[in-house]
């Protein structure tokens, strides 16, 4: 039997198609590098614009929610597009405004420049739901999940560069980061050009878009009233919800507590990165084997509490090590959530619905990003610097219940 088994995960390797698996990885990485190039700058960059210090938090907080807006509007018209006109071309072309969003906010010169860098980038960055549709397509049902582990771990190497290159770069001036970034993206796009193949066939795709599959909205409500996935994603809501208010307000944390520079803010944000590397690399395989996806993404989910709580302490306490080893137990549970979730997700639909099913996982996470970098730098002003952090640790422990009853969590 085990023989057999092994002949058979061979098979389905050697059917993958290496150009398209690279490129796909190389996407997911540039994402992960671009986005966090600029954690360790944000404040800096936003800083020139801004006359009291105090509304400095709350503008990099908006910076990032008016970027999960449009990736809430375009999330899933990109995904329903990709469901019927293939992958290949919303893909490069979402890519090529991705390093048009990153030239604009290095350029900046006002604050409405900075704010139109990140709306392209938005909008470019709702590619995330093509991107997964795409491994659906490329990744055999019975791996989706390991591959979905190895787009976590490129994303994760991406992100774990990006703070610490940003921070490096910034010595150039902290724009130097973003045109950097635009850089390698256009790269990706040349790669992709020359060597992508489609990898969703004619016989596969939609035969039409109405406009109902291009309203965020209604595509919401329909995703919602599907039993199997509703959970699911209300679940994954109260997770990212505190993550976007991390992500945002990190940063401004680390000036207003412990007075870091660049450089040192990238190289802890690196360690999210670094986490995702270590678990896709030596701890998912295992899991896998011995767990099922509703065990490892609830394991992952607890390991998140109990780093947002040491987060918190460490802003109390003016106590840095407590934050790195918080960053560390969260950056775990974060790089085992996302691929067991986004596993579940994808197996709960066919090929055809994946650009629709992901694309709708992608609007919910972008309002979570919306609503959790507004909460948490208004809360973060009125109520201290740990509060975000407890939100974090509070809303994800009420998530656990959640996915356990929808899942019916088995060994």
């Amino acid at each position: 039997m085990s023989t057999f088994r092994s002949h058979h995960e061979q098979s389905t390797e050697t059917a993958i198609d290496k150009r398209a698996l690279l490129f796909g990885l190389m996407s997911v990485f540039l994402c992960g590098l671009g986005f966090s190039i600029i954690a360790p700058v944000g404040p800096f960059l936003v800083q020139p614009y801004i006359n009291n210090p105090g509304d400095q938090a709350i503008v990099v907080t908006l910076l990032t929610s008016v970027y999960a807006v449009c990736v809430f509007f375009a999330a899933p018209g990109l995904g329903a597009l990709s469901d019927r006109f293939g992958r290949r071309p919303l893909l490069l072309l979402c890519l090529l405004g991705s390093a048009i969003g990153y030239f604009v906010f290095g350029l900046g010169g006002a604050l409405w420049v900075l704010f139109a860098g990140r709306i392209i980038e938005g909008i470019a960055g709702g590619s995330i739901s093509t991107l997964f549709a795409y491994f659906a397509d490329i990744t055999p049902r019975e791996q989706r999940t390991k591959y979905f582990g190895w787009m976590s771990a490129a994303a994760g190497v991406g992100s774990a560069i990006g703070p610490a290159l940003g921070g490096l770069i910034a010595r150039f001036g902290y724009a130097a980061p973003m045109y950097f970034g635009a850089i390698i993206t256009l790269i990706n796009v040349v790669f992709g050009f020359f060597f992508l193949s489609e990898s969703l066939d004619e016989k596969s795709r939609l035969k039409k878009i109405t406009f109902v599959r291009l309203n965020p909205f209604t595509q919401l409500v329909n995703i919602l009233s599907v039993r199997n996935v509703k959970r699911l994603l209300v679940s994954a809501f109260l997770i990212w919800v505190p993550n976007g208010s991390l992500q945002a307000v990190f940063s401004q944390l680390t000036i207003d507590t412990f007075h870091w520079a660049p450089a040192l803010i990238g190289l802890i944000f690196s360690i999210l990165g670094v986490q995702d590397i270590i678990s896709q690399g030596f701890i998912m395989p295992k899991l896998l084997k011995k767990r099922s996806d509703a065990q490892i993404a609830i394991l992952g989910m607890v390991s998140e509490v109990i780093g947002y709580i040491l987060i918190a302490a460490s802003a109390l306490c003016s106590f840095y090590p407590l934050i790195i080893a918080g960053m560390f137990l969260f950056g775990f549970g974060d790089s085992i959530f996302g691929p067991s979730f986004n596993g579940m997700l994808s197996k709960s639909v066919d090929s055809s619905e994946q650009g629709r099913i992901q694309g709708g996982s992608q609007s919910i996470q972008a309002l979570a990003r919306i609503a959790g970098p507004i909460i948490g730098g208004q809360i973060y002003v009125s109520l201290g610097h740990a509060a975000p952090a407890f939100m974090g640790s509070i809303l994800i422990a009420a998530a656990i219940p959640v996915l356990y009853k929808g899942t019916h969590v088995t060994k």
